[in-house]
This record gives C-alpha cells, sequence and structure tokens, in this order.
C-alpha cells in the first residue's frame, strides 16, 4: 500500500508518538509499503531510508492555533497527492483513518479535573479553563475531526477510549476500531540483568531484602504522584518498602510533601532517565495512580520486565491485567487506604514471585507485530472504503 502519516513533529528521541511513528514506518517499510510523511520537522535518521517526505509549513503564532494551521496545510498538501491510505495522530483532519493516541481532548479535560481531591480546587481548576483560548481552541478542532461530513475511520488504543468516544460525542462503538498499544519487548532483554538489579538498586542505597515500587512519569501530577506519597503515609512499617520515582528533573514540590507526612525516608527521587531500564529491573512492582491514560506504555513496559502493576481504572492498559494474578486495579488514586493496601501486598514475598511471573505472561500476550497486523487489517478496512466511496 501507498501510506501518508500525517504528524507534525517526528522526532524519535522525544518519546510518545513521535517514537511510535518511527517504529510503525519501518516496519511498513520492511513490508515493502511506501511510506508517506507529512511534518514540519523529521529526524531522517531514525526513519526509513526510503521514506518520502513532505514538509508542511507552518507559521509561527500562538500555541492554540498551531494545531489548525497544521492541519489545515497538510488536508490541502493531501490534496496534491493520491495514497491508499492517510493516517492523522493527533489534532488533524482530513485523513482516511484517524489515531489519537492520547485519547480525547473532551476525555482529557474531564479526567485533569479528577487531580483535585475538593470541589473547591475543581471549580477553581474549571474557572481557569474557562479563561483559557487553547482549551476552547482543542475542543472545537476535536468537534471538526470527528463530527464532520466526512468522517474518518477511528482507531483507540483502548475500550476505555471508545467508550469516551461514545460518551462525549455520541460516536457509536461500532465506528471506532481498538488496536492497543504496543512495544518491543526486546528492549528490555538483558542476560546481565540481576547483575543491573544490584547496582542500581546500590546507588539507590536500598537493601536486597526491600521491597521497591517504581512510579515513572514525566508529569507526576496527573499521573497520581501527590495521591501516592499520601498513600505511602499510610503503608505499615512492619516490612522494609521504598518507592522509587523516575520522570521529571523538578520534584522539589513532592520532595517536600513527602518530608511533611514523613515517608522522605522511604522515597527516592531519581530524576529524569533517558533510559529507564535498569530502574524496571531493579524494581519490584510498578505503581501507576493515574487520573488519565488511553492506554500507558509505562504499564506495558514494566509488564515486560515481570513487574506487575498497580494502576487505576483510568489506565486504559488496566484492561490487559487480570488482578490479583499480575497487578491491582483501584477505582480512585485519591483512595488512599486501597492504594497502600495495594503496595502492603506486594511485600510479600510469595505474592510477588507468583505475580511476577504472571505479568511476565500478560507482557507478552500483545506485542508490536500483533499491533501491527492489526493495524494492517484497519488500513485495508480503509482503503476499500475510500476507493467505494
Amino acid at each position: 500500500m501507498d501510506i501518508a502519516l500525517c504528524y507534525e513533529s517526528v522526532l524519535p528521541a522525544r518519546g510518545g508518538a513521535e517514537t511510535y511513528i518511527g517504529d510503525l514506518a519501518r516496519r511498513l517499510a520492511r513490508d515493502g509499503h511506501a511510506v508517506h510523511l507529512y511534518a514540519t520537522r523529521w529526524d531522517a535518521t531514525a526513519l526509513p531510508a526510503a521514506t518520502h517526505y513532505h514538509r508542511i509549513d507552518v507559521p509561527s503564532g500562538p500555541r492554540f492555533l498551531r494545531p489548525w494551521r497544521f492541519a489545515a496545510a497538510c488536508e490541502a498538501a493531501l490534496r496534491t497527492r493520491t495514497h491508499d491510505v492517510s493516517i492523522g495522530f493527533d489534532k488533524t483532519w482530513g485523513q482516511d483513518v484517524l489515531y489519537p493516541q492520547g485519547g480525547l481532548h473532551a476525555a482529557s479535560a474531564a479526567h485533569n479535573r479528577l487531580k483535585f481531591a475538593n470541589g473547591f480546587e475543581r471549580g477553581i481548576a474549571d474557572l481557569g479553563k474557562w479563561f483559557d483560548p487553547a482549551a476552547w481552541s482543542f475542543a472545537r478542532l476535536e468537534r471538526k475531526q470527528y463530527l464532520g461530513p466526512t468522517r474518518p475511520l477511528v482507531v483507540v488504543n483502548s475500550f476505555m477510549v471508545r467508550k469516551h468516544f461514545e460518551q462525549f460525542y455520541g460516536v457509536p462503538p461500532e465506528a471506532v476500531r481498538v488496536v492497543r498499544s504496543a512495544i518491543d519487548p526486546m528492549r528490555f532483554a538483558a542476560d546481565d540483568r540481576l547483575k543491573r538489579r544490584h547496582e542500581e538498586r546500590g546507588r539507590w542505597m536500598v537493601f536486597p531484602e526491600e521491597t521497591v515500587g517504581l512510579f515513572v512519569a514525566m508529569n507526576y501530577r496527573l499521573k497520581g504522584l501527590s495521591p501516592l506519597l499520601h498513600a505511602l503515609a499510610r503503608v505499615p512499617r512492619d516490612r522494609p518498602f521504598k518507592l522509587a520515582v523516575v520522570g521529571h528533573p523538578k520534584y522539589g514540590r513532592y520532595l517536600k510533601q513527602a518530608e511533611r507526612l514523613g515517608v522522605a525516608d522511604r522515597v527516592r527521587f531519581l530524576g529524569h532517565r533517558a533510559d529507564p531500564k535498569d530502574c524496571y529491573f531493579a524494581a519490584d512492582f510498578l505503581v501507576h495512580p493515574t487520573f488519565y491514560d488511553p492506554c500507558s506504555l509505562v504499564a506495558l513496559e514494566a509488564l515486560a520486565c515481570g513487574l506487575p502493576v498497580v494502576t487505576t481504572r483510568y489506565n486504559g492498559a488496566s484492561e490487559l491485567l487480570t488482578p490479583p494474578n499480575d497487578g491491582v486495579v483501584i477505582d480512585d488514586p485519591h483512595d488512599a487506604p486501597a492504594l497502600a493496601a495495594a503496595m502492603y501486598r506486594f511485600t510479600d514475598r510469595s505474592y510477588r514471585a507468583e505475580a511476577s511471573s504472571c505479568a511476565r505472561q500478560t507482557g507478552t500476550r500483545w506485542t508490536f507485530e500483533h499491533h501491527y497486523r492489526a493495524l494492517i487489517d484497519v488500513f485495508g478496512e480503509a482503503r476499500k472504503i475510500k476507493r467505494a466511496a
């Protein structure tokens, strides 16, 4: 097939959707598909040599207008060429397939309110959004994407997001295809894993008998670090336990919170890690009490490393788990007793060993190859719809 990928910036070293698009482009090229990239900037060294590039020039301006300008320019550029199928990954329109890996803006905005523990704080946040031009702009753009006269075939990475399409926009489930996110588990293969584990734990000043829960995120607030620290204060001290925090380099406010809660001695703030592989090796389970994640790659990476996962029902990746075999799913990140009980459960060595074995099996049931084949089926379906029209 002749396939067009549309995304403003494709610099795979930055991670997230940009890494994914690079992986997908390489896999498509390996199968002999013609890959076209419509973007404003890219790293050609991280993309297949046969990629056809189409530069989309977007003038500078306010952040809330930039997606509109890129989407309009991308739509105009696509009209000048004929592709079997075109795919947009974010705030674009006019493609045959839309794959919003970050979920719906409307759902994200609703879940972001949940970060605040009480109604007063949520009211202040709502007031701020009311005067935020980006919030209005992105909401309007999303309605144009999915409720316009020509509707795309929609791909989402969890049933949670499919439900959000119906909840916020009335899009019926049969109009949305679920293709779960995936990672390459071979990225975490290491013959010297045990050695790395001991060395990393030594740097953390963690004893071999201590259980370590790992938290990995750049957006500490959205991913639930504050309620996690509150829950940590409720974890009994009769068994040795530490929490390792990896992600954003600025964590001062959370260190102060840990000190106020009397748990600073139980937390290791590690800052940013370009490659957190050794952190997964050093930990015993992942704790990810997120308020919104369409399908957390962190959870998939943890499972690939044999780490059971503690997360919330607001994470689409929770649909992959079979609690309590390979992890725990709680309803509300603010439920400190439930979150504390979930973490404390992993201080039981026998349960932890059984859960780790199950987690590794869960992590191998859905691979990038499975994901790719399912996505190719969607592309084939979109091509048939396009030809029939």
